[in-house]
Order: C-alpha cells, then structure tokens, then sequence
C-alpha cells in the first residue's frame, strides 16, 4: 500500500500550530524573565509600616 501525501489543510495546520506554540513560548520566556528580574532586585515589596499614608486604619472608611 503506497503512503498518501500530504493533504493541503494539514499543513496549514501545521504552520498556525507552530506559530502559536512559537508565540506561547515567548510569552513564557518574558514572565520568566520578568520574574528573575523582580526576585534579583528583591522584589520591589514595600513593608506595609513604612508606606505611610497608604496604610489604612482599622475603622477609617
């Protein structure tokens, strides 16, 4: 039995497939990126007793 070339939609298919895959894993790479940066410049965290105004009372609308 002779193998059946390959039809026209699958790769189509094929192309779109790669594109997303290639597109999810940038957006994989910059949120790692992004989180390396944040935990190396000990991430931007403010103690909540040094934010002074921000800081809300308990009983103050």
């Amino acid at each position: 039995m002779a193998l059946r070339p390959e039809h026209e939609i699958h790769t189509r298919r094929f192309g779109r497939n790669l594109g997303v895959g290639l597109t999810l894993g940038a957006f994989i790479l910059v949120v790692f990126a992004m989180t390396v940066v944040k935990v190396t410049e000990g991430g931007g965290m403010l103690d909540p007793a040094t934010q002074g105004a921000t800081a809300t009372k308990e009983g103050t609308p």
